[in-house]
């Protein structure tokens, strides 16, 4: 056992897999639980969509997929939060987000069909490839995500307050307009680097359902951030290390174990209730 452990390490494609996965995971755990205490889950799922659109118009030009999920990924941002996140406390964002993700699917349907040249790309692009990551993805990964990770941590206290209670927030003066904006360009970096590792496809396996479990888990937002953080490092580790031993896709365990946990979390808490009701 400890001999196969050691072999998981030992390849330099393996090591960049880790480094990467566990860089997104961490910063998917504490953006991801934000994302669903701000109900901006399908905005992030936008999000990832137009990032494909992205991809897949930048290897049409010969430009790397991953420059082109970034900035259409931020152009989507600052969509979102003007036609719709910019009203008040966003509360009818789901139509603007909704018009930029039929918008972005229908883009990247469009650079599939002139692009059949690139398929590889693509299909990274849709179902994730860490263990094809390089040495310069990896190191595009931290540069992007260290920055955006230390932005959330401190802005933590004032987010926190914004997504809970937007009107109080801003009667006390906290920034609430500006910190929506600041953290959908956030959200747009995380889901551009994210999509290394799950792809667009399954992006919701990091950012949505270890948050969604940890809000299951604990009623205290500092104990839940720390869960959905610890559960995202174990579906991805667990994934990269499936994927190794097996001949199966490494997003595909990742997101199933990110399902049958939540599921067990859900159903653990369905059989809980009526022992409480009944005590």
């Amino acid at each position: 056992m400890s001999a196969a452990l050691t072999g998981l390490f030992h390849y330099h494609f393996m090591q960049n897999a880790f480094i990467a996965g566990t860089i997104v995971a961490i910063l998917a755990g504490v953006v991801g639980y934000f994302m669903v205490l701000r109900s901006l889950s399908f905005a992030g799922h936008s999000l990832a969509n137009v990032g494909f659109a992205g991809a897949t118009g930048a290897s049409l030009l010969g430009v790397p997929p991953l420059l082109g999920l970034f900035v259409s990924a931020v152009l989507a941002a600052f969509g979102i939060y003007w036609l719709g996140l910019g009203a008040r406390y966003g509360r009818r964002s789901d139509v603007a987000t909704g018009a930029i993700f039929s918008a972005s699917l229908a883009l990247g349907f469009l650079f599939v069909h002139f692009s059949t040249a690139q398929a590889n790309n693509i299909y990274n692009v849709l179902f994730g490839n860490v263990l094809g990551i390089s040495d310069t993805s990896v190191l595009i990964t931290a540069i992007t995500a260290l920055p955006a990770l230390a932005l959330v941590l401190l802005s933590a206290r004032p987010l926190l307050f914004a997504s809970v209670d937007p009107a109080v927030a801003e009667a006390r003066g906290v920034p609430v307009g500006m910190l929506a904006l600041g953290f959908l360009l956030v959200l747009a970096l995380v889901v551009a680097v994210a999509v290394q590792v799950v792809g667009v496809l399954l992006i919701f396996a990091l950012l949505v359902t270890p948050a969604a479990t940890a809000r299951r888990l604990s009623t205290r937002p500092m104990i839940e951030l720390l869960i959905s953080v610890i559960l995202a490092l174990i579906f991805t580790w667990a994934g990269l290390a499936a994927g190794y031993f097996t001949p199966l896709p490494v997003s595909f365990f990742i997101t199933t174990f990110a399902f049958v946990f939540y599921t067990l979390v859900r159903l653990a808490n369905l059989l809980a209730r009526p022992a409480q009701l009944s005590s």
